[in-house]
């Protein structure tokens, strides 16, 4: 090469754009940037010495939440309407306004929490995988008992205080609404597209075609695939996929929802052994729209869930979406690719079994 001509492309090293399929946009990728020092915001890293009961914690087994119920004694997992719900099913429709600046229309809907274990000091990568199961049986029968009436269904869990959770219990929160939802209304957008044009649901192609390459597959199964997306945003973005076409989660077999028990709890004690933390994120489940979509054909959809992680270099620094992403585009520090390589070479025993496996040895 002589020495004027161009330096080959390298993408560890040039930024470059990535075209999001789901949400038709671009990714700004500059994972040249990950050499910047760092003198910014740290994170307090998450509370280690939780209490297992604590009477005051209002989602606790015999507990009195605010509007003064008693939560029964469970022993697996609770489920109760949230006290302080952002959707209700009663309220009044605030008419129509003829001005294309100034729309409104009804939003009616319910919204739940659901407890996955009695025990708050206890995540989902550290609960037995029977214990996941449950959890999984709990969020398939959820679609059903909400589904009929509700256009969407939203299952999703904020984990950490990060990620604005301010309990530490594990649970996840349900939304269903009469309408449907910006996010779900573009994938819908965007499956419906692809699959007139290409004759094949995205997300089933897009799954095939990621376990052929494994450059950016993090962990498998014979059912499952979990990939940092080529398209990821936050850096250790990862996407769950089942093998074959499913719509929704009330249509998995059973054998498909052992496998997802075990994929999961193998991928979230990869996050927690990433930077040996409790791993904050935002997740949720999206399959095929429900209400009176059930009625439609909505075979362009597969169901699959979103995982959003913050941190980015350590158990303290984490990613910010200010300024240029806010105003201009989305933009991510590493490569899927190095994100997806550090998660797949992290072990699968969670680091704190090892640490009292290990203090165990000693005291023999």
């Amino acid at each position: 090469m002589d020495s004027i001509s161009k330096p080959m492309f390298d993408p560890k090293e040039h930024q470059h754009l990535r075209y999001n399929p789901l949400r038709d946009s671009w990714v700004l990728v500059s994972a040249h940037r990950m050499k910047r020092p760092w003198k910014g915001q740290l994170e307090k890293p998450p509370e280690d010495n939780i209490p297992r009961h604590d009477p005051n914690n209002p989602l606790c087994p015999g507990s009195v939440r605010a509007n003064g119920e008693v939560n029964p004694d469970y022993d697996g997992t609770f489920m109760f309407e949230n006290d302080f719900p952002a959707l209700q099913p009663d309220a009044p429709d605030p008419g129509s306004d003829h001005h294309p600046l100034f729309q409104s229309k009804a939003a009616r809907g319910i919204c739940k929490v659901m407890c996955f274990h009695p025990w708050s000091d206890i995540t989902l990568p550290l609960m037995k995988p029977a214990e996941i199961r449950r959890v999984i049986d709990r969020w398939a029968d959820l679609i059903v008992e909400l589904g009929d009436a509700h256009a969407w269904v939203q299952i999703f869990e904020n984990k950490g205080a990060a990620m604005g959770c301010s309990n530490p219990h594990p649970h996840c929160q349900v939304w269903a609404s009469n309408f449907l939802p910006n996010e779900p209304a573009l994938a819908e957008r965007c499956q419906r597209d692809f699959m007139q044009k290409r004759g094949e649901p995205m997300l089933v192609q897009y799954a095939r075609m990621e376990a052929q390459a494994q450059e950016r597959v993090v962990v498998e199964n014979e059912h499952w695939l979990v990939v940092v997306p080529y398209w990821a945003t936050w850096p250790f973005q990862t996407l769950l996929l089942p093998r074959r076409h499913v719509l929704r989660l009330p249509d998995l077999t059973a054998q498909e929802r052992d496998s997802l028990a075990s994929i999961m709890k193998r991928l979230l004690t990869k996050y927690d052994n990433l930077f040996e933390v409790s791993f904050p994120y935002s997740m949720g489940w999206h399959g095929a729209p429900t209400g009176s979509y059930l009625k439609e054909d909505m075979s362009h959809w597969q169901l699959h869930a979103h995982y959003y992680p913050p941190l980015l270099r350590s158990a303290t620094i984490r990613k910010f979406m200010v300024g240029y992403e806010m105003l201009a585009n989305e933009q991510r520090d590493l490569t899927p690719e190095q994100a997806a390589e550090q998660l797949r070479n992290l072990r699968e025993e969670h680091y704190k079994v090892e640490k009292t496996e290990g203090e165990r040895g000693m005291e023999n």
